[in-house]
């Protein structure tokens, strides 16, 4: 661009307002900071230079401001200007005022022009960046598409329209192949401003891809009818989501799968294949839990609140069903509930309830019933017992008066001692499988023969209680 034709920059403020969405006065602010600094180059710094726009002409206007003073005060022409000379451009003014001097654009030469393009094009741009990034921010959270422009070092490089958003390996579903030219459709899942403008992470693995996804396919889940709860992905893989309703009307499971499984299927297609369990919450999290390991079926749940653990008991022949290939099912539902999950079939768990009970009936005054209430509150050992706090056993059955629950712990420590004193093993129980089952079974008769007990006693009472009352 030639310095004669420096004036000529204003006009491309329309087009250059249409082409990149940015406002008039931004690209009019944009090529006065770019005046201004052309002007100052050449002029230098010292002399007051203004840049205006002119709305009449559509041009930006440099003007040059000095001081009005006495002839015989007049020192410096680049600041001041006289008198006489001021009342020949304007004649209302007066000794202090500034008068403006308009100059030449053209005058500024090709080097000034150069570095006036340069700033305004830097300008714009930084302009179009910060509407870029104020447009995605907004749209954080949505899905859109693109056309694949390239693959960096197993990034994805998408083209959005206006930018490029990226798809790092880690965001991509494990066995899907990208070449230029293919649409792929994502998560915007993060919008960061950096020094080379907005960068947009698009994600295909995380699983509010997948919340995505039902919300745009099942529109109970748009309209809000329909909540999705929570949702566990193992990209490309299988993925868990948990809705629920406030609707009895209303099948949420059997909404979001669809006539058919048409609507469910629609999602398996465009995330490769992916199979997706869908399961009703619930608010309680032992049926919640039992629900997220489907299709298992489970027989208990132990669960401890304090530590967010639960131990979930199945049949032998559930137990690889339950805890999934490579342990996925599982995982899956632990990352669905938020709890930790450990499964235990019947017969671990038979095995693993009559050491906890010899273990347990080593010290005195300790029979098989009171030990399996004490193994169902938790403790697997005596010395477990023997490091607790008196309130803490107090809320195991037959235990609650505090001076029994006070003896118990004594009496666990002492046992405790009295093999550390003596060098001798304590004993591990019985190692058999059926063994175990015995013991188990003898217990469970025992407490069934102690609550017969205390029903025919009750039942005595209320006898005698009648007879009385006659």
């Amino acid at each position: 661009m030639s310095a004669d034709n420096f004036s000529g920059l204003t006009r491309v403020i329309e087009q250059i307002g249409k082409e990149k969405g940015i406002g008039k006065q931004v690209v009019i602010d944009a090529i006065i900071q770019g005046m201004l600094t052309a002007a100052r180059k050449k002029y230098g710094t010292y002399r007051e230079i203004e840049a205006q726009y002119n709305e009449e002409t559509g041009e930006v206007e440099l003007f040059e401001f000095k001081e009005v003073v006495e002839k015989e005060k007049f020192i410096d022409e680049e600041v001041e200007i006289t008198e006489e000379e001021a009342h020949e451009l304007d004649p209302d003014s007066g000794i202090g005022d500034f008068i403006g001097i308009k100059l030449e654009t053209k005058d500024l030469g090709r080097i000034a022009a150069q570095t006036a393009r340069q700033i305004i094009t830097q300008q714009v741009r930084d302009a179009e960046r910060d509407i870029i990034f104020a447009e995605f921010e907004q749209r954080k959270g949505e899905i859109a598409s693109g056309i694949v422009r390239r693959v960096e070092r197993n990034t994805v490089v998408v083209d959005l329209g206006r930018t490029e958003a990226y798809i790092p390996i880690r965001e991509q579903i494990p066995g899907e192949n990208y070449k230029p030219g293919d649409r792929v459709q994502g998560f915007l899942a993060e919008v960061r401003q950096t020094t080379k403008g907005p960068q947009i992470i698009m994600s295909r693995a995380d699983e509010r891809y997948l919340m995505k996804l039902f919300e745009v396919e099942v529109p109970e889940i748009h309209d809000g009818i329909i909540e999705i709860k929570a949702a566990a992905r193992e990209p490309g893989s299988r993925a868990k989501i948990a809705v629920a309703t406030s609707e009895p009307s209303i099948d949420p499971v059997g909404s979001c799968v669809g006539m058919k499984g048409s609507r469910v299927q629609n999602i398996v297609q465009e995330l490769q294949g992916e199979k997706i369990d869908i399961i009703l919450w619930d608010e309680e999290i032992t049926r919640f839990a039992v629900n997220a390991l489907a299709p298992a079926e489970v027989s208990k749940v132990f669960i401890d609140e304090n530590t967010r653990h639960m131990e979930v008991i199945v049949p032998d022949n559930q137990l690889s069903l339950a805890i999934g290939k490579k342990g996925q099912n599982v995982r899956l539902a632990a990352k669905l509930t938020g709890w930790k999950i450990d499964i235990v079939s019947e017969n671990a768990l038979a095995q693993k309830t009559a050491q906890a009970i010899f273990n347990l009936t080593l010290v005195a005054g300790v029979n098989e019933s009171l030990a399996q209430n004490i193994f169902q509150a938790g403790y697997n050992t005596f010395q477990e017992v023997a490091a607790a706090q008196v309130a803490d056993i107090q809320i195991i059955a037959g235990l609650e008066d505090a001076a029994k629950a006070e003896k118990l712990i004594k009496d666990c420590v002492a046992t405790l001692k009295k093999y550390k004193d003596s060098g001798e093993a304590i004993p591990t129980g019985p190692k058999n499988l059926q063994d175990s089952k015995d013991v188990v079974s003898a217990v469970a008769k025992s407490q069934a023969d102690e609550r017969l007990k205390e029903e025919l006693a009750r039942l005595n009472q209320s006898e005698n209680n009648s007879s009385e009352d006659k």
